[in-house]
């Protein structure tokens, strides 16, 4: 539940306060997950990181100030579910899990991408991108799109304080929209910006090719702003 805005500093900004939310995050033995889960504990969240495996899960959390468990325990007791797997296992995670996560909200951040001699690409989804594919499985739930273009590295690094980044936030859902914008505005240094509908993911995903790509050239870890916002 989201509890009571009158003293947090969302509420100031017209966002709601998530800060008794817990997180869970499916796919969070890879680095951006294993770095969400960092920078949500480093805020104060309760957080857990689901892997197939609960040993997996449990050596992933350590040193992160997480929990770790299989990926059904993590979805059925988070408030607030974060999917962060390889978008080769996508779908059939999801299918697997649709009662666990059913009435929830769903934050998918998987980029479908593609990647050869010449680089990374985004790869077509039937559904459009895998944040209307997520949709498609989980009928129950309230699917957002946002944190697709989050540097792990620098999630990781304990050497960065804030993380100078805008998140994009996509969704049908006002409410849950606007719970995930608050949600990231917990990242130090980061903000959670609307951009449109579920339908619009697709370009969003497929960005995160291009971010790729500049990172390569400049050995970077490029983020975005958006301006007179």
């Amino acid at each position: 539940m989201i509890c009571d805005m009158a003293e947090h500093t969302e509420s100031s900004k017209g966002m709601p306060d998530v800060s008794e939310l817990s997180i869970g995050i499916l796919g969070g033995t890879g680095d951006q997950g294993r770095g969400l889960a960092r920078r949500f504990a480093l805020a104060g969240h309760t957080v857990l990181i689901g892997s197939r495996s609960a040993q997996r899960a449990q050596e992933a959390a350590e040193g992160i100030g997480v929990r770790g468990a299989e990926n059904a325990a993590v979805a059925a007791e988070a408030d607030i579910v974060i999917v962060a797997v390889p978008w080769e296992g996508h779908k059939a995670l999801l299918e697997s899990l649709r009662d666990q996560l059913d009435g929830k909200i769903v934050v998918d951040c998987v980029n479908p991408l593609g990647f050869d001699k010449q680089g990374s690409y985004a790869l077509p989804v039937e559904e459009g991108s895998a944040a209307q594919q997520a949709a498609a499985v989980l009928t129950g739930s309230r699917v957002v799109a946002a944190f697709h273009h989050v540097s792990a590295v620098l999630l990781l690094d304990p050497e960065v304080d804030e993380i100078d980044l805008d998140i994009l936030v996509l969704g049908d859902d006002r409410e849950a929209t606007d719970v995930v914008q608050a949600l990231a505005s917990r990242i130090s240094g980061a903000r959670g910006v609307y951009a449109g509908r579920l339908r619009n993911a697709h370009q969003v995903e497929a960005l995160t090719a291009n971010l790729i790509s500049i990172n390569r050239r400049y050995k970077a870890h490029a983020g975005l702003r958006v301006t007179d916002v």
